[in-house]
């Protein structure tokens, strides 16, 4: 179990070409806040509604990125960040107004999970350097569908 509060069980670190630009999306359009910073190595922990992310700009030459290939736009290549929110509606609002890039447009979706199916209001879009950010609100479960 952990015991500090500034830590959660899995707290993806992403890599960003520029921090001010990661942190005035992530703040300013997605609604997060920032924990905690470390301005002179362009670090920031986020938080949104329980969620963490951290943001970490690439500074070439540093034996603290932990870059293990290449990186290419989109970096979100193969992974997609599902993270909980209320007012899913409003902050897709948001986001569309804010002109960010929408990946998947908002959708109801049924998952089956055993005997069960759990339900999703969801919508993706990429952040500044092209990961995926899969917000949903959750709709319950229902019994499975035949």
């Amino acid at each position: 179990m952990i015991n500090n509060p500034l830590i959660t069980a899995l707290t993806p670190e992403l890599m960003c070409t520029n921090i001010k630009i990661s942190l005035a999306f992530y703040t300013g359009v997605l609604g997060f806040s920032i924990q905690y910073q470390r301005e002179e190595t362009g670090f920031a922990m986020l938080e949104r509604q329980g969620a963490r992310i951290m943001l970490d700009e690439i500074v070439p030459g540093s034996k603290r990125s932990w870059i293990a290939a290449p990186l290419e736009v989109p970096f979100g290549r193969g992974i997609n960040f599902q993270i909980e929110t209320t007012a899913v509606d409003d902050l897709y609002a948001r986001v569309q107004k804010a002109g960010a890039t929408i990946f998947l447009p908002m959708e109801e979706k049924w998952y089956r999970a055993d005997d069960v199916e759990v339900g999703n209001r969801q919508f993706i879009v990429l952040d500044p350097d092209g990961y995926l950010l899969r917000f949903f609100q959750d709709l319950g479960d229902r019994p499975k569908s035949k």
